[in-house]
């Protein structure tokens, strides 16, 4: 990573530090630490070409969001205006701690209550990762090829195959879209050292549903706890939010998404890449579903909890 290109493109004065290495890596790209005479800032390096537009319009939902009230990053813009040069873009660093499933439920509903609130009106098309099914013939592949090549949770994947694609006939189009998050995971709604919490990363948003985003957030930090379910959404209703969860097609853009990134995780343990470099790196991810899957039970029971 050339700190010194990066500070000059986006006026951060003079470079004092730059992280070893990166300091956090995701499907989309890795982030490097950088401090320079104007403050500490983080710096995403995405793994392929990105849409400048896209990122652009990215970046004024999280201006918005910001200005409603929402923590998040600032957005550091070029010194020509664009939001992002070569692949990389800029904002404000945080001190935030790990992912926490446990966060205060009432919290998260009222950041999320606060981002519905503001996301534009979109149109479609809906990309395919939020809307369409991994399909059985594709698990069956997947499944087949990791036990050939001896993957240490080939056994386990099998035995969940057949739950995965009968959540896959729950899966209904979104409608009534607006610009959402739609990354809204532990990785993305971070606790702060002040006892609040604060949304990043919000690169991928796009076309969806408030209802389906809902549901994602509601099974991220609601599990199979009942009553933190009704206090997430309680507080995200009291808070103005807009969606909805009444029936198990909301569970869409969850059951699509997490299948997906399960896929992808196997796929990579086939053949590691930029995204996951080592066979440990895609195995985490497909170890998220595995060790606590998103099951019909599961999903029936968060329902339940919050549209007797």
């Amino acid at each position: 990573m050339d700190a010194d290109r990066v500070a000059d493109e986006f006026g951060l004065g003079r470079v004092r530090q730059l992280s070893p290495g990166p300091v956090a890596r995701g499907k989309q790209g890795v982030v490097w630490r950088l401090e320079t005479s104007e403050g500490r800032w983080a710096v995403k390096v995405a793994h392929a070409a990105v849409d400048e537009v896209q990122v652009a319009a990215a970046a004024a939902f999280a201006d918005a969001a910001a200005a409603a009230g929402v923590p998040t990053p600032a957005v550091r813009r070029t010194t020509w205006g664009a939001v992002c040069s070569s692949g990389t873009s800029v904002t404000a660093w945080l001190d935030l701690l790990p992912p926490d499933l446990a966060l205060d439920p009432e919290l998260v509903g009222a950041l999320v209550a606060g981002i519905h609130r503001v996301a534009p009106p979109a149109s479609g098309p809906v990309d395919g990762w939020y809307v369409e099914p991994v399909g059985a013939a594709a698990w069956g592949d997947v499944v087949s090829r990791l036990v050939g090549d001896g993957a240490p949770f080939a056994r386990e994947l099998a035995a969940l195959r057949d739950e995965l694609v009968a959540l896959e006939s729950w899966l209904e189009p979104p409608t009534d879209l607006v610009t959402c998050h739609r990354d809204l995971w532990a990785d993305n709604v971070l606790p702060t050292i002040d006892g609040g919490a604060c949304v990043i990363d919000w690169e991928g948003c796009g076309p969806a549903s408030r209802d389906q985003e809902l549901a994602c957030v509601l099974f991220e930090f609601g599990r199979s706890d009942p009553g933190r379910a009704r206090a997430l959404v309680a507080a995200y209703e009291g808070a103005g939010g807009p969606g909805r969860v009444t029936g198990r097609g909301d569970f869409s853009m969850l059951v699509s998404q997490l299948g997906h990134i399960t896929e992808l995780g196997c796929r990579d343990w086939l053949v590691p890449n930029d995204r996951s470099p080592t066979r440990a790196d895609a195995e985490a991810w497909v170890r998220e579903t595995l060790d606590d899957p998103h099951s019909r039970v599961v999903l029936d029971g968060l329902l339940a909890a919050v549209h007797p």
